[in-house]
């Protein structure tokens, strides 16, 4: 019989590692090759790990809520047939080491630390935070609160990094430690963003207490840190889409016919927006620190609601070399598998400039949250049918329309108003100037 490793396969340029959220399969079960085998989840979505053959799961090396690296083994399965260099398992026996009483007053000191840390949870220390990483490693490694927030930390504003932490496991008796006097020095010249504490709520007794999903911390978290990242403010402005209402009512039968999907007004929006971040490309930019990042490719991020009411954001890449069908293609296949949570972590990964449908709901127009670290985000508000002045050489008169409003959030510190205003009414122009001929 041989064994092989099952590794966390990489999941995208940015991503290193990921949580182990549930198995699929205990060991013992019978596992065929493509089937599922857990699932696990990044910052960014959640996914489950194949396996890449046939065999028994004879052994799991990490437990759920586990931070798992890129490239791990998470589990060993075994197969029919010969080990081999590439996936053998076999490992040698430990060596016998004798315990000298220093060193076993030392292991029960460690264990001590490590019940301790089982019922006394890490939590943010007066004016120190630390990320839910550092938190997991502190708990698997036995790390109590007091031994934390002695940590020297350099990350930002003084924040113990996963290489700080791992720094102080490689050399836990020597670490640099922080005496109080330190960490205040470090809060004076580097101070913290005091957090406003919200207010307390009472529960009634009839009241029902609903958790927030995993995602949903994720969202509410990232949408806090981009109000208190970026500037934000708006620009609004109405377009007339009734050329391109009339030319989808033309095609869209046709196009599902031929196609075997729907032809929506997406594409179109999308196509106008890359054709405005071209015109004006210093929208299409990320902040860091004193340096503005130009970014090379137009990426759209497409933001679509999922089923439990959450938000997710696929990503076109490259849309600005996208034909029309090619766009509606792509909008529909990253639609549909977002829906389904089939999406990849490449695929909501990258994006650039951010565009939101808040007329799906109904709604004219929004003021929407930039998805950081982008610097602007256009909400697309319902097409309405209005009674509007329409210009002729012949003299003005009242018509029917469509119309709708498109609402920009740009961050100031780097967006100002002229630029803001310019690149809104560009994709406004791109809109209104549709051409009734064009063919898809």
């Amino acid at each position: 019989m041989a064994k092989f490793e099952l590794k966390l396969p990489k999941m995208g340029e940015s991503v290193a590692e990921a949580t182990i959220t549930s198995w699929l399969k205990d060991v013992g079960d019978t596992i065929e090759a493509d089937e599922a085998v857990l699932e696990i989840a990044t910052d960014k979505v959640d996914s489950e790990v194949p396996s890449e053959v046939d065999g028994v799961l004879i052994e799991k090396r990490f437990e759920a809520d586990a931070v798992v690296e890129v490239g791990q083994v998470i589990a060993v399965i075994e197969t029919e047939g010969e080990d081999t260099e590439e996936n053998s398992t076999v490992s040698q026996p430990e060596p016998k080491i004798e315990q000298t009483p220093a060193k076993e007053v030392e292991k029960v000191s460690q264990t001590v630390e490590q019940a301790k840390s089982a019922v006394e949870p890490i939590s943010n220390s007066g004016e120190r935070f630390y990320s839910p990483l550092v938190k997991n490693i502190a708990k698997k490694e036995g790390i109590s609160q007091s031994e934390l927030d002695e940590v020297l930390g350099t990350g930002k504003d003084g924040r113990v990094t996963k290489n700080d932490i791992k720094a102080y496991l490689e050399n836990r008796t020597s670490a640099p430690k922080a005496s109080a006097a330190e960490v205040k020095s470090q809060t004076v010249k580097t101070p913290l963003k005091e957090t406003p504490k919200a207010a307390p709520v009472s529960v009634n007794g009839g009241d029902e207490i609903i958790e927030m999903s995993r995602m949903g911390k994720l969202i509410s978290k990232h949408m806090v840190d981009s109000i208190q990242t970026s500037a934000h403010v708006q620009s609004f402005i109405e377009a007339d889409v009734t050329n391109i209402w009339n030319w989808r009512q033309k095609h869209k039968d046709a196009f599902k016919k031929r196609e075997g999907e729907n032809l929506t007004f997406t594409p179109i929006f999308m196509e106008a927006v890359a054709k405005a971040i071209r015109d004006f490309p210093l929208i299409n930019i990320s902040v860091d620190g004193d340096r503005i990042i130009k970014k090379k490719d137009i990426n759209l991020g497409m933001a679509a609601a999922l089923g439990d009411g959450n938000l997710i954001v696929p990503v076109i890449k490259r849309a600005d070399q996208l034909n029309l069908l090619g766009m509606a293609k792509k909008v529909n296949d990253l639609a549909s598998r977002a829906r389904d949570n089939k999406l990849s972590p490449d695929d909501i990964q990258g994006g650039t400039y951010t565009v939101t449908n808040v007329g799906t709901f109904g709604s004219i127009m929004g003021t929407p949250i930039i998805n950081q670290p982008q610097v602007a985000i256009l909400a697309l508000g319902a097409i309405r049918k209005v009674p509007a002045v329409i210009e002729t050489p012949e003299g003005d008169f009242i018509g029917i329309r469509y119309k709708m409003f498109l609402s920009h959030s740009y961050d100031h510190r780097v967006v100002n108003g002229a630029l803001g205003g310019q690149f809104i009414k560009a994709v406004k122009d791109y809109l209104e100037a549709w051409d009734m001929n064009r063919e898809i």
